[in-house]
């Protein structure tokens, strides 16, 4: 692991008064991590931005690394707060910024070297609003880095207005491997929710970012190696299982609030679809013991959905459709399913759909997964 000793600040090509592009990372309690998160960042070969470190009340030495750093590097600024959660902790850092665009690094994660050249050049050949790379999980006790490529190859490389189009709004709900305009989330009132601790609080901000705008440009570039081996990221406490639930309705309070109209019904159905996603997979994360109480939850809102009209099945495809039914009319019975059969491997998938509704049902899982 890499320490300060012998370093030498990289000077930024251009003022620090105005940069390019101001990366925000939140800290709290990381000292294990922190010091290769940030050697990572500081050794990036693009130079225009700068750094606001948010010591969000750590009791452990990362403020004592965190300001290492900011002695050590002149564009790099430190912010010691009372802790008050993670989107609390952003949303200070998006109005101590000065830059053009804003791009947010996890204080357990490392950054790919040439990062943010590749995220900054697009944005501006593009003049783009929305710029996202991928990424790969990594584990660091195994040596093991796996890269992800989650979006659709005709999405790639491609400035568009991707507004009428669900597929990105499917796509993780990831904010650490893009960057972002500033002014635009100023203008559409974009920020991040201020629930406590840390959980699920980039899925609301991801997706508003996604319906404000106007250029995006997805990459296949990897961004970020996303630690999968923190102990402390995971989701194990009572107060954490509904976190979830708090962004999609977040999201739908927001979308309520706009002025513009244009694509409504993509975003409410993105907004459905995505609060389906979320929830099963956050379903298959939480402790067994919350499983049965989440499921039943998930049942109960989503037939008061249903009773609202809010639920626009016509347009909803056969595997999704297949697995609300279930869950709506046996929240209880789906679970016992789910549980004994469903997994990652290619078998598992097709002995859960077979279990759920047959042959008819394995047509419409292979069918959903084709249209990705």
């Amino acid at each position: 692991m890499s320490t300060t000793r012998g370093w030498k600040p990289n000077m930024p090509t251009t003022s620090l008064e105005k940069p390019s592009l101001s990366i925000l990372v939140p800290i709290f309690n990381v000292e294990k991590y922190l010091r290769q998160c940030l050697t990572s960042l500081m050794a990036q070969d693009y130079q225009d931005f700068e750094v606001i470190l948010l010591n969000d009340g750590s009791t452990d030495s990362s403020a004592s690394i965190a300001e290492e750093f900011a002695r050590s590097y002149e564009r790099v600024s430190l912010i010691n707060k009372e802790n008050s959660g993670y989107g609390a902790t952003l949303n200070l850092g998006i109005d101590k910024a000065r830059g053009t665009y804003l791009g947010f690094l996890e204080s357990d994660d490392l950054m790919y070297p040439h990062a943010l050249r590749a995220l900054m050049d697009a944005a501006c050949a593009h003049d783009a609003d929305v710029v996202r790379g991928t990424y790969s999980y990594y584990w660091s006790m195994d040596n093991k880095d796996e890269i992800q490529h989650p979006y659709a190859a005709d999405l790639i490389g491609r400035a568009k207005d991707y507004r009428a189009d669900i597929r990105p709004f499917l796509t993780p709900y990831a904010i650490w491997d893009g960057v972002y305009r500033r002014q635009m989330l100023f203008d559409q009132n974009i920020r991040f929710l201020e629930t406590s601790g840390a959980s699920y609080q980039d899925t609301s901000f991801a997706f508003k970012t996604y319906a404000a705008s106007q250029k995006t440009v997805f990459l296949d570039t990897p961004i970020i190696h996303y630690r999968q081996d923190n102990e402390g990221s995971s989701v194990r406490s009572r107060g954490k299982v509904y976190a979830v639930c708090q962004e999609y309705d977040e999201i739908s309070h927001w979308l309520t609030h706009r002025n513009n109209q244009s694509f409504e019904k993509n975003f409410q159905m993105a907004a459905l679809i995505g609060r389906y996603n979320a929830y099963l997979w956050n379903l298959d994360r939480i402790a067994p013991e919350f499983r049965e109480e989440f499921i039943c939850f998930m049942s109960k809102e989503f037939s008061l959905m249903d009773d609202a009209g809010r639920i626009d099945w016509a347009h909803l495809d056969e595997w999704r459709t297949r697995n609300l039914r279930k869950i709506l009319d046996d929240p209880k019975g789906y679970l016992t399913i789910r549980e004994r059969l469903h997994g990652q491997s290619t078998l598992s998938k097709v002995a859960f759909a077979l279990e759920l509704g047959g042959p008819a049902a394995l047509v419409s899982a292979v069918k959903e997964r084709k249209m990705r």
